[in-house]
């Protein structure tokens, strides 16, 4: 069965049963591995993605339930005010150590600075919560949100 699939804006046609989740079918059937698997119970944050504007765990999501929906992977972020701003910061403050869960981490605060453009630390703490650095990077993080934050600010 074919899906049409709107991703970072442009149409994309899958061959996939609708329960797949949305994870294998951007990075094994469509190319787009930035999105990460990490544990495939949505436990760990990696594979986080935006579906219309709300970061989801896509290892979990079946594809046929984003049909007709909005969908931005870390290829497409940067592209947004907020997924701009957070890569600018998490650049700056050198956030990444190995790297492998920042693609999910950078989602989950693009999302939040979408919907909270001047987050606290609880609202950093509920946003991210989920999201875990193997390598520690919480603190590099939090400074990075509240970079990318306060550089949105008009």
């Amino acid at each position: 069965m074919a899906v049409t699939l709107t991703i970072n804006g442009e149409q994309r046609l899958a061959d996939v049963e609708d329960d797949v989740p949305l994870l294998w079918v951007l990075r094994d059937v469509l190319g787009m591995t930035g999105t990460k698997f990490g544990c495939g119970i949505a436990q760990c944050g990696a594979c986080t993605v935006h579906v219309d504007g709300e970061a989801v765990r896509s290892c979990v999501l079946p594809v046929g339930s984003v049909v007709g929906s909005s969908i931005t992977t870390i290829e497409g972020v940067g592209a947004t005010p907020a997924g701009a701003s957070v890569q600018r910061a998490w650049l700056d403050l050198e956030v990444v150590q190995c790297g492998y869960c920042q693609s999910g981490q950078i989602m989950s605060a693009a999302a939040l600075l979408a919907s909270t453009p001047d987050p606290d630390d609880s609202d950093i703490d509920a946003a991210m919560a989920g999201n875990i650095c193997r390598c520690g990077t919480y603190v590099r993080i939090r400074a990075a949100i509240k970079q990318a934050a306060a550089g949105k600010q008009p």
